[in-house]
């Protein structure tokens, strides 16, 4: 997993709330156990009309936002069913942060598990980045873990993260990361049971 320090980057508005998985990722590409290859179905059912055409109007087929880091939504972002290819599919377009109010709880969680750091702001914190987003569509925004801060031109603002999960994308642990930190005591085990117990 990629380490998350501080990105600058554009941002692309998403002024909906209750974005579910299934808008995020519709059922049907949840064939596959691959994180890649999904980016270019985020968002299907509204990116491409019913002959497969990009739709003009949606935010992530206008420039600048096609290149767009981070997404800035509305309220209970990645409700619905708790599927991991909705980071994966996020991750895969290149989006590596979510401002919103709130998140469905799973959703959340498998952000950090995927290296997506989802940032919880105020709604009127959010509506000031989101107007920002459309009205200079061309100046990033940034965010800094470290300090735990947006910034938007002159605006600064600080969110809160658990400290376990912000040293994890710190220092770019998922799972197996998190215990391959511990593999010279899973090796001085597996050696000590194959001594004591060689009939294993």
């Amino acid at each position: 997993m990629q380490k998350f320090t501080t990105l600058s980057a554009i941002a692309a508005p998403l002024p909906l709330m209750n974005v579910d998985t299934d808008m995020i990722i519709p059922k049907q590409f949840l064939r596959t156990i691959k994180r890649t290859g999904l980016g270019v179905n985020l968002f299907n059912d509204m990116r491409y009309d019913e002959n497969n055409v990009p739709v003009k109007d949606f935010v992530l087929n206008q420039a600048p936002y096609t290149k767009a880091e981070i997404l800035i939504a509305g309220e209970n972002f990645g409700c619905g069913s708790s599927r991991e290819h909705a980071p994966w599919a996020l991750l895969d377009f290149g989006i590596k942060c979510v401002i919103a109010p709130s998140y469905a709880d799973i959703f959340y969680n498998n952000c950090f598990k995927n290296g997506i750091l989802p940032v919880i702001l105020p709604p009127d914190q959010v509506d000031t980045l989101m107007a920002r987003a459309q009205e200079c569509p061309d100046e990033p925004i940034t965010i800094n873990l470290g300090e735990k801060t947006v910034s938007a031109g002159n605006h600064v603002f600080s969110f809160a993260v658990d400290d376990f999960r912000r040293h994890c994308l710190l220092n770019g642990l998922d799972d197996i990361g998190l215990t391959l930190e511990k593999e010279n005591h899973i090796k001085a085990f597996e050696e000590k049971r194959q001594a004591g117990m060689p009939w294993l």
